[in-house]
């Protein structure tokens, strides 16, 4: 039990210092000279830090509330199937507007990985 105190007192100082480091950087990010790259990298890396933080306390909430506990795992599933529902609806919308100018490549991608998707969604059906 000592064990896991001490490694939830280390995340909890780990969050405490991302939260002050976040909060410093966004003053930083107002400049105009980013890197498109890096910062596209870094908004990826949030967006992942972000879902499993949500899916991590909403795990505990339900733990808490002892209303059963669905794992973290399991919540960032459902969270990705309900964001990528949404993409794919965004998605469907900008294909009809003949003004919007897709890459090929892109498109050939995203056909690709859906294909494959559909097939495995069929699997568990």
């Amino acid at each position: 039990m000592a064990g896991k105190r001490n490694s939830n007192s280390a995340v909890s100082g780990k969050l405490k210092t991302a939260i002050s480091d976040l909060r410093a950087l966004e003053k930083l990010l107002h400049y105009d000279e980013l890197d498109p790259r890096l910062l596209d990298d870094f908004r990826d890396a949030l967006n992942r830090v972000r879902n499993i933080a949500w899916a991590a306390q909403q795990s505990l909430a339900s733990k808490l509330s002892e209303q059963g506990s669905a794992g973290v795992d399991s919540l960032l599933a459902a969270e990705r199937i309900r964001a990528a529902y949404h993409l794919c609806c965004a998605i469907q919308e900008d294909l009809s507007h003949e003004e919007i100018d897709f890459q090929k490549g892109q498109l050939s991608e995203l056909h690709t990985v859906a294909a494959a998707l559909t097939r495995q969604i069929g699997d568990r059906l």
